[in-house]
This record gives structure tokens, sequence and C-alpha cells, in this order.
């Protein structure tokens, strides 16, 4: 265990201590609803977050259930070509992505994390029923092909259409950054005990996304296809309203904390008062900087943070010049800052690398919805008489996910803490590590099979031909496999490391933050494959990625995926040994 951890934990073990006298209460400062002093024996912890699960699950079922067939939609019904229709679906994924930016800010400095849940709902189900509308009422459909004359969507339907998508959108801005924030609060800090169910929380979360996406992938697929889009769009809006029913119904529950101010106001007002005081010096003696004598910080509700070796540039924001000490007036923080404020931007610094090492695994992961299926295509999907969609076969990651966060969760952790000492077994970071390295180890399995793919396409004389060979597509259940193992440690272990790590003030905007290496994830997917096509095909050259991929090299692909997965983990590594962890002052 870090001398950063253990000092925190001992931090929080004290003021457990310091709340025996009141023990009826929370140490971390929540209330109820109304303002108060919750009751630690009839608030928060399980009880409180299997609503706060049960709606994620809905959430996420009525949101997959929208995203999943989208394209399908946009060229079947609304009759938008191949081309057109990919890019309408990455701008609106991308954009669903980018709005938990406005979400979390909104959380952390006004609304707080359950009426920004709340608002930005009530929008999403808006946005739901408007889809389920566009879809369903005669008029606002476009006019069914005949034969090969298929009419556009009329401007008014296109709009409405648009319109309840972007809705959609929009509201997954309040959702994707608070609902795990949120369910993580109903866990005292200050209790060691429900210190540790925090680390199980994320764990459950990740499994009930992931039953969600389990769902839509298959039952709302089929629906769509079999038996219309007003019910394929209906069904994912009639359970985002079950989705605000359950979390509404846990009010009584739930444990809150106090919105504390713009987190982005307080950074820049670190950036311009150490520039107003750039040709001060700083003193040795960190004890002489500005700091607030109370037990919490000057933000409302938050600890004081200790001060740090790093950034200091930074320090000069907190520095007393001769003019504020004799005035006694300290009152400006555009010109003085506390160390804990300091210490807030400071620590999103020190986060930097660690998220950005984030966007390379999202790349790899984004291989699964692309590339994987186009390989997929090319091997034997039948078995008998059943045929395997390529598509389908992202369902084989989502059962890993399932499989695995119960066995995590029950045997690996307990395992892992006895050679550790740690509580959650491993730390967030090398949790994270953990998976970077897997999902290396899944490009290198998708490189070999497809190495075994372009052989049997020599011996059986099908270069020429975009013909399947005689290669099960089953043997790709490894790549997915490992796939979904990695996202267990990688991706909950970000979403536990981004709350952990961040300042108390800034928990939702962090989440956001990861969503955000997501999102740039995919970007980064897009343009690695619009460069190795460019490159590849060159004087005339075939490429790697040709539309015959008998006649390519997806294997060179997968491989340099790897090699990046390796170099990525290697920044990695360097970069989580030098990181230090959050301290409280």
């Amino acid at each position: 265990m870090s001398s950063g951890e253990e000092q925190t934990l001992l931090l929080e073990d004290e003021l457990l201590l310091q709340n025996k006298n009141n023990g009826l209460h929370t140490g971390d400062g929540s209330v109820d609803i109304n303002g108060t002093a919750v009751l630690k024996q009839k608030t928060g912890n399980w009880t409180a977050c299997s609503f706060i699960l049960g709606n994620e699950c809905c959430e996420r079922l009525a949101y997959y259930g929208i995203a999943t067939n989208l394209v399908t939609y946009l060229t079947g019904k609304l009759h938008e070509g191949n081309v057109s229709a990919a890019k309408n679906v990455n701008i609106w994924a991308g954009t669903c992505y980018f709005t938990p930016l406005i979400g979390a800010t909104l959380a952390d400095a006004y609304w707080g994390r359950y009426w920004t849940i709340f608002v930005f709902s009530t929008i999403y189900f808006i946005g739901m029923c408007t889809l389920t509308l566009s879809a369903t009422i005669p008029v606002l459909k476009p006019a069914e092909c005949i034969g090969s004359l298929c009419p556009p969507a009329t401007p008014g339907q296109y709009g409405v259409f648009i319109s309840g998508l972007y809705l959609i959108a929009f509201g997954t801005g309040g959702i994707k950054p608070c609902v795990s924030s949120f369910g993580a609060d109903q866990f005292d800090d200050t209790d060691p005990k429900e210190r540790v169910k925090k680390g199980s929380f994320f764990n459950w979360f990740y499994f009930s996304i992931n039953i969600g996406c389990l769902v839509s992938s298959s039952l709302m697929v089929y629906i769509q296809d079999k038996a219309g889009w007003g019910l394929g769009f209906g069904i994912p809006a009639l359970f985002m309203g079950i989705a605000i029913a359950i979390f509404f119904s846990g009010t009584p529950l739930y444990r809150f904390q106090r919105p504390v101010g713009s987190p982005i106001t307080r950074m820049c007002q670190v950036v311009v008062a150490s520039f107003h005081k750039r040709n001060l010096e700083v003193p040795q003696d960190s004890s002489l900087l500005y700091e607030t004598q109370e037990k919490h910080s000057t933000i409302e509700g938050t600890w004081k943070l200790a001060h740090s070796n790093e950034l200091k540039c930074l320090d000069k924001a907190a520095i007393m010049s001769e003019a504020e000490i004799n005035g006694g007036d300290f009152s400006d923080p555009w010109r003085l800052c506390t160390v804990t404020q300091v210490e807030e931007l400071k620590i999103l610094i020190r986060m930097f690398p660690i998220w950005a090492t984030g966007i390379v695994f999202s790349a790899v992961h984004a291989q699964m919805s692309t590339i994987f299926v186009e390989q997929g295509m090319l091997m034997d999907k039948t078995i008998g008489s059943f045929n395997i969609p390529p598509a389908s076969m992202i369902t084989i990651d989502v059962i890993s996910v399932i499989f695995w966060v119960p066995i995590y969760d029950r045997i690996i952790v307990p395992i892992a803490r006895k050679f550790t000492g740690r509580e959650r077994g491993f730390s967030e970071l090398q949790r994270m590590g953990i998976g970077l390295f897997i999902s290396m180890l899944s490009m290198t399995a998708a490189a070999l099979l497809e190495i075994k793919r372009l052989q049997l396409v020599k011996e059986l004389g099908l270069v020429g031909d975009a013909a399947a060979v005689p290669l099960s597509i089953l043997w790709q259940i490894p790549q997915y496999m490992l796939i979904g193992t990695a996202e267990i440690f990688t991706s909950i272990g970000q979403l536990e490391f981004f709350y952990k790590q961040s300042p108390d003030a800034m928990r939702s905007l962090c989440t956001a933050l990861a969503l955000l290496a997501a999102s740039l994830g995919n970007y980064l997917s897009s343009f690695i494959l619009s460069m190795v096509t460019y490159l590849t095909t060159t004087g005339g050259k075939t490429g790697w990625i040709p539309d015959n991929l008998n006649k390519g090299h997806l294997d060179y692909l997968f491989w340099l995926l790897a090699g990046l997965s390796f170099f990525n983990l290697l920044i990695y590594t360097v970069c989580a040994k030098r990181y230090n962890e959050k301290k409280a002052s």
C-alpha cells in the first residue's frame, strides 16, 4: 500500500472515530434530499444502490435499443446511403460522449448529481417518445420503397427524427457522468466497511450496464427487424420510463453530496492568480502558503488536500503577498487561492497521462463493432442449419463481462488481497494496467486467426473471390472474450480511479473525462483506418484493407494495433509509477 493511500485511510479512520459521538450519521457530510444529516443505518449502502443499478440497467437497455440497430433504420426506413448513415451514427454517438461534460459541470457546480439526473432523464425520455412517434405516426414516416425507387424523408419527417435522436444524446449528458458517482456516494468513505463496498459497486455497476446491453443487442434487434420500428423504439422508451420510476423510488434512501460551485471557475482562478504572482518566489516551507485553518476546505463539504511538490509554478496562486498580509484581505479568489484549490488543478494535470492512455484502449475496443465484424463475414457462419450474424458475436464480449464480474469481485479480489494487503486486491492503476495488457492479447489473437484465414484463402484459391473460407466464426470467440476480460480490469478500473482520485468537488467532471476518452478512442480508430488505407494503397497497391479482404492483410492491421497497445502499455507503466495519489490534509 502506498504512503499516500495509507495517509488517506488513516485520516478517514480518524474521522470515523471523531464521529463516534454522533454514530447515527455519516462522516462524509452526506445529507438527505431536504439538506439535513442522514441517518446512517437507514440510508445509502446496497439498499439505495439497488435502485441505482436497476435504473442503469433499464437506461442502458433503452440506449442500446436505439444505438445498436440505428444504421439499419437510417438506410432501410429513411433511405440514407451507407456512407451518410454511418457518418450520422458516428456523429450522434460522439455527441453522446461529449455532452457528459455539460451534465458533469452542472452537477458539480449547481444542481448536484440527483437533480441533474432528474432534469436530463426527463429530456432523455421526451427524446425517446419523439423517436417512437416518428416511427409510428404515418405522416412522420417516409414512404416505403417502390421497387428500387426510395423517396427520401421530407424535411419535416427528418427534423422530427433528428430532434428525438439529439434529445436522447443531450439527455445522456446528465446521466452518464452522474449515475456511477451518485451510486458511489451511497457509501461513506470514513467507514472502512463501506469503503470496501464502494469498490464492489463499480463492478456491479458495469455488470448492470452489460445486462441491458445484452438484452438490446439480441431481443430488441429481433423485435425491430420482425415486428417493426414503432414497437422497436417504443419498448426502449418504455424502459426509459421504468428507469426513471426506479431511480426516483429510491429517493428517501439516498445520500446526497451538495454542489460546491463551478470547478472550471476554480481552475481558472488558480491559473489567473499564479500568473498575477508569477514574479514572486514560492517559499520552501509549504505551511507558509495560504490555507484555511478550518477542518474542512473553503469548498463547502470537501476535505482539505495536502500540498504536493509538483508543478510549483501553480503554488504561486497560494502565496500571500505583502499587500494581502498587511491589509488582512484574503477574499479575492482571483488573486489568492487556497492550497486545496491549487491541488485540485494539480490532480487533474497528474491524471491527464493516465487518462490519455485510455484513448488507445478505446480504439482497440472499437474494433469489435467494425473490423472484427468484417473479418467474421468471410468465415463460416453456419452451425448446423443456424446462420450466425457476424455482428451478433459482440454478445460474446457482453457475456464475458457478465461472467467475470462476480468472479473478479468474489474470488480474484480476496485472493489478491492476501498478497497485496489492499482492500480491493489491486490498486486502480494496477487493475487498469492488467486490462491494457489483456487488450493487447486480444489483438494478437485476432492477428493469428487472420493469418490462418488467409492461409486457407491461398490454399483454396479464393484470393480473387470475396468468399468465406471454411473456418468457423466461433474461432473469433477468444478475441471477443479477451476484450471483455480487459474491460473488467481497465474500464471498471477507470470508473473507480476517476471517482477515487478526483477532487471531491469534481467527481462528475472527472467521470465525464473518462467518457470523453472513449469517444476519442473511436475517433482514433477511424484515423488509424484512414491512414492505413492511404499509406498502403499508394502506387496502386491493394492495401491492407481492400473491399475484398481475401486480397488484403487484415493481420497486419491487428499487429499494428497490438504494437500500439504494447507501446501504450509501456507509457502507461511509466506514468503509473510516477503518479502520486491524492492526499488529504
